[in-house]
């Protein structure tokens, strides 16, 4: 599995995380969220499109796309800022985020049905122009 990095193509033109194509998960513990990723494994994604961050981590990337002085990210007509800062909230309270590139045959309710049994807290796939929630 591969190390988070936030990628120029994992943002809006404003600078807002919005990781079109991806879908991604926030986990209480590293034990979960690598749970999630075996499981994942095991149903045939490859380790390349998966990454791992730690809160900390994920925390930065985010927070990285915001003014240094401010803790609000830049206001938005979507919801996209808003998913953002609870992310970022998740990352805070100590929730590590497992990132996976969602190809057409990874299916939101195919992911939900693999994951039912771990302990996702918040999940998202980002699609062209709207995010879905995944109901862990």
């Amino acid at each position: 599995m591969k190390h988070f990095s936030l990628s120029s193509g994992m943002t809006t033109m404003r600078g807002i995380f919005y990781p079109r194509g991806h879908i991604v998960m926030m986990f209480p513990t590293e034990k979960d969220a690598l749970l999630a990723a075996k499981l994942l494994r095991e149903d045939g994604v490859s380790e390349d499109e998966m990454s791992l961050a730690t809160p900390e981590e994920f925390d930065h990337a985010i927070t990285g796309l915001c003014d240094e002085h401010s803790d609000l990210l830049l206001p938005s007509v979507g919801t996209e800022a808003d998913t953002a800062l609870h992310f970022r909230q998740l990352a805070h309270d100590g929730h590590y985020a497992l990132v996976v590139h969602a190809n057409a045959r990874l299916t939101s309710d195919h992911v939900v049905e693999l994951l039912k049994d771990t302990h996702c807290s918040y999940g998202q796939r980002y699609r062209f122009l709207v995010i879905e929630d995944l109901v862990c």
